[in-house]
């Protein structure tokens, strides 16, 4: 039978670079061909050749009701009818604003924008007009999007900042970029002892998603918070990732159960909040806020920000999520997951380790969690990519690659997980 996937995929390598557009849609790091999707519906996807799969990564996180929902399709159907783009403010825009506000109470203001790199390159430049500082603190294997300045790895000792991690970044553009070990204590406060007076931010994913699933413990994020106080700098909360995917009111109200009183100074958000349309936002106190134009000096535009068939999608899908028992479900369905994986697992002999929180989850072929990227880096490649492409093989749909989280939907049926995770035992058995 003719491979429809490969036919694309080699149609696409003509036009596209590396026939995708966004790099790890292309297998590189699992090897083979990537899946063109047809269409999806709930928790499936079918792909270019009529296979269905159960999708665990749900667009990286935006389809935290499955694919499809009736109550969001409605609301984009009928925004649509109404026109596509004004180029103009529209009243959704209002109320899609203040949905965000009422359940992220740190914000007093928000922007929108159009993608979540969109959302932290502005965030950053916020942050920088705000304080009238230049330099930046972020941690190894947190993405905050393909900015320059964000692009950056750490250099050879504390003191040192980042080099370019993509062709194309000057030097000089990330020169004020220093980049410290996630969870790391001791690191975090000689950096803030030697240029505390000259941050104007600290930027990190509260559970860092590019890391699989990788949780900033809380002495940790209460250190980040103590010293950005202390020293005059914002703190920077990138929940493009986790922003009402982990919970109702994202990953800072889930520190703040621990750390009284605990809030960002800046927030950043995508992905659910567009319900899978192209839709981000930053927000923080209305006094940081004000500083962007047209009200201040800090400059930051969009044609298409706002867009009003994205907010609808966007507003359908809180609607949805803010309903009684929403996340007691979702949360109760992603660790069932996990824990029948870790089961599966032991069973098999595999060491494994996984995390979740919410309707989001990770897993990592070692026997103890990783508390940060050098030791997520040792985890076992060559065993994930048999384990990736025995799942696919079953019908099971997880990122393809070793350092992406995974995303559970209300879409996801007790039967989806059942059948996964007798995917999962099967192929565990073979690694």
């Amino acid at each position: 039978m003719t491979d429809r996937n490969q036919e694309l995929f080699e149609r696409a390598a003509r036009v596209i670079p590396g026939g995708v557009n966004s790099p790890v849609r292309a297998f590189r790091a699992v090897g083979g061909t990537p899946r063109f999707v047809q269409r999806a519906q709930g928790a499936y996807f079918w792909d270019a050749n009529g296979k269905k799969y159960i999708d665990y990564i749900g667009s990286w996180g935006p389809m935290i009701l499955g694919h499809g929902n009736a109550a969001v399709l409605e609301a984009v159907q009928k925004a649509a009818l109404d026109g596509f783009s004004f180029g103009a403010p529209t009243e959704r825009e209002i109320e899609l604003a203040e949905a965000i506000l009422t359940h992220v109470p740190s914000m007093e203001m928000v922007r929108l924008v159009s993608s979540g790199t969109e959302a932290g390159m502005s965030a950053l430049r916020l942050a920088r007009g705000a304080t009238g500082r230049s330099k930046i603190i972020k941690f190894e294997g947190c993405y905050h999007g393909h900015a320059d300045a964000l692009l950056v790895k750490a250099g050879s000792g504390l003191a040192t900042f980042g080099n370019p991690t993509s062709a194309g970044v000057p030097p000089e553009v990330v020169q004020h970029t220093l980049v410290l070990e996630y969870n790391n204590i001791p690191q975090l406060e000689e950096a803030f002892a030697l240029h505390g007076k000259e941050l104007a931010c600290l930027m990190i994913e509260p559970i860092a998603g590019n890391m699989n699933f990788v949780r900033a413990s809380v002495p940790f994020m209460q250190r980040c918070r103590e010293l950005c106080t202390q020293y005059g700098a914002l703190l920077v909360f990138d929940e493009v990732m986790t922003g009402f995917r982990v919970a109702l009111g994202s990953a800072q109200s889930v520190y703040a159960k621990s750390i009284p009183g605990f809030k960002p100074d800046i927030t950043v958000l995508g992905k659910v909040i567009g319900g899978g349309m192209p839709l981000a936002a930053f927000g923080g106190p209305r006094a940081i806020m004000e500083q962007l134009a047209p009200t201040g000096p800090v400059y930051q535009a969009g044609t298409l920000s706002g867009n009003p068939v994205a907010t609808a999608c966007g507003l359908a899908t809180l609607k949805e999520i803010s309903k009684p028992g929403f996340w007691d479900a979702l949360s109760a369905r992603t660790r069932s997951l996990v824990d029948g994986l870790s089961a599966a697992a032991a069973h098999a002999g595999v060491p494994f380790s996984a995390d979740c929180q919410g309707g989001m989850f990770g897993f990592f072929l070692l026997p103890e969690l990783p508390h940060n990227y050098a030791k997520v880096m040792t985890s076992d490649s060559p065993r994930f990519n048999r384990l990736f492409h025995g799942l696919l093989d079953q019908g099971v749909y997880i990122a393809p690659a070793l350092y992406e989280a995974g995303f559970v939907s209300a879409a996801h049926s007790e039967t989806d997980i059942a059948e996964t995770v007798a995917a999962a035992a099967a192929v565990f058995k073979q690694l």
